[in-house]
């Protein structure tokens, strides 16, 4: 015997013991297991066979006998496979030599004596199998009596590898059933609980034992009970593994519906028989919980980043309230309105705009309504009841004192409509809940809107009212810009359309037909104007300009500019002489009180860039009827156009200078006579020039416009805009058209008269002569009496031939030309003077008069008004007693 065979005897002795003690809880354990398979199998009948796979094909048992003389007498198969030994061999022999191999033997007599002394024994020996693989095979040694009363024993053996394999994995299904955080079930083939763990059967308010025998559908409602039994099924048929299957029910241990997570896989016996199904359950309430609250605040997020990206980009009210439904339906409710203060969209003050509001019974206007649910308005549970129904987008409506909505815009803060928030009586068959939020934008209530989920929605809770006042607060914000923008942008278009003619103005000799189209909507108000000046003589003067820049403060320099234009031309100023003037003027709109500072001056000789000064372009054009001459003077400005009758529209090459307010150069002039019938088109860059086209295509464009067949002068305007792109709200648009209509020879009446005292009475009778051509004897009088004074003026204080010049249109016109450059002043003569009178008396009997420098002296004119037929016309001889 080798030195270890006490050590094994030691460790074979301590297994009998624990066998001995084993033994005496084991048969009430095998009992209680007999009876629970006993109820799990109820279906397999007694006595019959089983199918291969069962525990002994795990164990691979060997059985074999010992008699009496202590050999061996009986041999299973198993043995001699175990063992490597037939029955041939091992039948009489001694257990020892058979067992145990020669080499393992050493001195194990006194061991197998003890062995077989008549008691229960467990052990563990060497062996090799058939196959030469060593060993260590775990005995059991029974006494038996064969009725003669003689002693034997029988025994059984066992691959000690085999037992600790069985060993480990017992602890292992007793870890997952007694020790796992997950619940563990088990269910047989005939789909009825065989055993689950205590964590999952707590998890019902139930015990291990009282779960035994059941099926789903006493665990769980029927719908999620039939899903899980036909997944059972489908795993036990298919062997298909399930994971993560959603299971949804009640216990009663805690409030509310549970929700698991199954995963679900078929058991086989060793034989590979489908056995049964087990799962393992994981209660996923919380983490789904967890999941929806971040999936929640990942939505809201991505909400108010979308509500920031789309909302207020149009800084219009009506655009902006759209945009924020359409940001809110579907995704945050099923139904949303917006309603606004009917005073905020009518433009007043903001004082206004809360009329009502401290009691919530303001006048509103619904201005947008969206629905993922409905196709038509529905109530959302404020609106009064009637039989006008719900409020239409557009509708001007007030709510009912008592509602949610007027208390809402009473205090600025948010009500609730529906489940736990009011009454549902309020609310219709559609609606379940309603959110009812104030618009506040800088401490003043603008309106509200309402945010409304269907029935069978998940009601609103406190993010949902924090993420609604978010989104109501930015909307807000927007809103009251663009209602700011939107009263600047009408003050700037008030003042500028105040300062440009009205309508069609009239000049002598030209037939006149203006277009003024300002900025969209969502661009501000820029400094486009033009102007028609009527000037002594039937002369005219044309204006059209553009100040850079956009805004209030480009309106305000546009009619500032338009203004010194128009007192200007009326001091009968060269068109060079104009414009030059107007580039001083426009060089000190920066500076305080609009004069240029000493300090403004010394920044120009310096270079600098002067941010404060006003840039402006300009083209100024003064057209004589008689002659059909035209002088244009341009300041940076694009050049005309002319359409000459029969001939294709062309660019007239005027000098374009410097803008106005660069200074430092001159502006040249250029004279064009102008055929009769003749076209003249004057234009700011707004109707040629935007992001999607060049200037050059522009006016070749405007070109072809004005060419083929011949229309009307509104037509004509009608026609550009229509045909050129004027929609694309970029800048403002000023188009004026000028048809020639040239003054006939005989209404024009033109002499020269020498320098002699006999003059005044040539100039009376030609005078006469020439007012009895034309009908109008009843100024002939007083024609008389005022040419007679300008020419009698111009023999004493002029130089050279005197020229008289009568003109006939809507007012009859009279000029005198001499030579002299001393212009004529008017005076008060005093009672003692003799004369002193005559410019007096000409501006008592004329309409207007006046005088201006020509290159070769001076003209003094004077101007009545035409008889209407009605009115009688003024005695000269009052006028004369008027003067003394």
């Amino acid at each position: 015997m080798s030195d270890d065979m006490p050590a094994r005897a030691e460790i074979s002795n301590a297994s009998a013991t624990n066998g001995a003690h084993r033994g005496s809880c084991a048969p009430a354990e095998r009992t209680e297991a007999a009876s629970d398979e006993a109820a799990g199998e109820q279906r397999v009948p007694a006595w019959s066979t089983i199918p291969p796979g069962s525990i002994y094909d795990y164990l691979r048992v060997a059985s074999f006998s010992i008699g009496p003389d202590g050999r061996v007498d009986q041999w299973s198969e198993r043995a001699a496979e175990f063992f490597g030994i037939t029955a041939e061999d091992a039948i009489g022999k001694d257990p020892l030599t058979v067992c145990v191999p020669r080499d393992l033997r050493e001195d194990q007599a006194d061991a197998w004596e003890h062995i077989l002394d008549g008691r229960e024994w467990i052990g563990i020996a060497p062996y090799r199998d058939a196959g030469g693989r060593e060993g260590l095979a775990e005995i059991y040694v029974m006494p038996a009596d064969d009725g003669d009363r003689r002693r034997g024993a029988v025994c059984i053996a066992v691959d000690v590898r085999v037992l600790r394999g069985i060993e480990t994995d017992l602890a292992a299904s007793q870890a997952v059933l007694g020790e796992s955080p997950m619940g563990f079930f088990l269910f047989d083939a005939s789909l009825k609980m065989l055993r689950v763990n205590e964590r999952f059967a707590c998890a019902f308010g139930k015990s291990a034992a009282d779960m035994r025998g059941i099926t789903v559908h006493d665990l769980l409602p029927r719908v999620e009970a039939d899903r899980l039994s036909t997944a059972l099924g489908q795993v036990l048929d298919s062997g298909s593994p399930v994971f993560d299957m959603q299971v949804v029910g009640t216990v009663p241990t805690q409030p509310g519906r549970r929700r698991w997570a199954l995963s679900l896989f078929r058991l086989h016996s060793g034989g590979g028989r489908p056995i049964g199904v087990a799962g393992l359950a994981v209660d996923v309430t919380g983490r789904q919980r967890a999941e929806r609250e971040a999936a929640n605040a990942r939505r809201n997020l991505a909400l108010l980043n979308e509500a920031g990206a789309r909302i207020g980009n149009s800084l219009d009210l009506e655009t902006t309230a759209r945009e924020l439904l359409a940001v809110t339906v579907p995704h945050f409710c099923d139904l949303a309105s917006v309603d606004l203060y009917q005073a905020l969209l009518t433009g007043d003050d903001l004082d206004a705009v809360g009329g009502g509001a401290s009691e919530g019974s303001g006048e509103l206007r619904r201005v947008a309504f969206a629905s993922a649910v409905s196709d038509g308005p529905v109530s959302l549970g404020c609106e009064a009841p009637g039989e006008e129904g719900p409020v239409q987008v557009g509708g001007v409506h007030r709510y009912p004192f008592a509602s949610a909505c007027a208390k809402a815009l009473s205090t600025a803060q948010t009500r609730t409509i529906g489940v736990g928030g009011g009454s549902e009586s309020e609310l219709g068959n559609v609606v379940q809940s309603t959110l009812v939020v104030p618009m506040v934008a800088r401490d003043t209530v603008l309106g509200l809107v309402q945010f409304a989920r269907a029935k069978g929605s998940e009601p609103f809770g406190d993010r949902d009212t924090a993420l609604a006042e978010e989104l109501a607060s930015r909307a807000a914000v927007c809103i009251d810009n663009a209602r700011l923008y939107r009263r600047e942008h009408e003050r700037a278009l008030i003042l500028q359309r105040s300062l440009l003619p009205p309508g069609n103005p009239e000049a002598a000799g030209l037939d006149i037909a203006c277009r003024y189209l300002p900025g969209a909507a969502a661009t501000e108000v820029g400094g486009d104007w033009f102007d028609v000046i009527e000037l002594p003589g039937h002369r005219t003067a044309l204006v059209v300009g553009d100040v850079m820049g956009r805004g209030l403060r480009a309106a305000v320099a546009m009619g500032e500019l338009r203004t010194a234009v128009r007192t200007l031309a009326l001091l009968d100023l060269e068109p060079a002489e104009v414009l030059t003037a107007l580039d001083e003027i426009a060089r000190g709109l920066g500076e305080p009180g609009g004069g240029r500072s000493r300090r403004t001056k010394a920044k120009e000789r310096e270079g600098a860039d002067l941010s404060e000064v006003y840039l402006a372009t300009c083209v100024y054009a003064v057209y004589d009827a008689v002659t059909r001459r035209c002088t244009f003077a341009n300041a940076g400005h694009l050049p005309p156009v002319l359409v000459q009758p029969g001939e294709r529209a062309l660019m007239l090459d005027v000098p374009p200078g410097m803008p106005l307010g660069v200074g430092g150069e001159p502006f040249e002039e250029i004279d064009v006579e102008l055929p009769n019938g003749a076209l003249l088109g004057l234009y700011t860059d707004g109707l040629v020039e935007s992001r999607h086209q060049s200037l050059d295509d522009g006016l070749a464009a405007f070109r072809s416009a004005l060419d083929g067949q011949p229309r009307t002068l509104e037509d004509t305007c009608d026609h550009v805009l229509a045909t050129l792109d004027t929609h694309h709200g970029e800048d403002d648009i000023a188009l004026l058209m000028a048809r020639i209509q040239a003054l006939s020879d005989d209404v024009v009446g033109d002499w020269t008269l020498p320098p002699s005292p006999t003059s005044v009475a040539r100039a009376r009778e030609l005078s006469r002569a020439r007012l009895g051509d034309w009908g109008l004897d009843g100024l002939v009088d007083t024609t008389e009496l005022l040419v007679s004074e300008l020419v009698t003026n111009a023999l004493r204080h002029g130089e050279g031939d005197i020229r008289l010049r009568l003109l006939l249109d809507r007012t009859l016109v009279c000029e005198v030309w001499d030579a002299g450059l001393v212009q004529p002043r008017r005076r008060r003569a005093r009672d003692t003077d003799e004369g002193g009178r005559g410019l007096q008396l000409v501006s008592l009997l004329a309409d207007g008069w006046g005088s201006r420098r020509t290159p070769l002296g001076k003209t003094v004119w004077f101007e009545l008004s035409l008889p209407d037929g009605d009115a009688p016309a003024q005695d000269p001889v009052d006028a004369l007693l008027s003067l003394f």
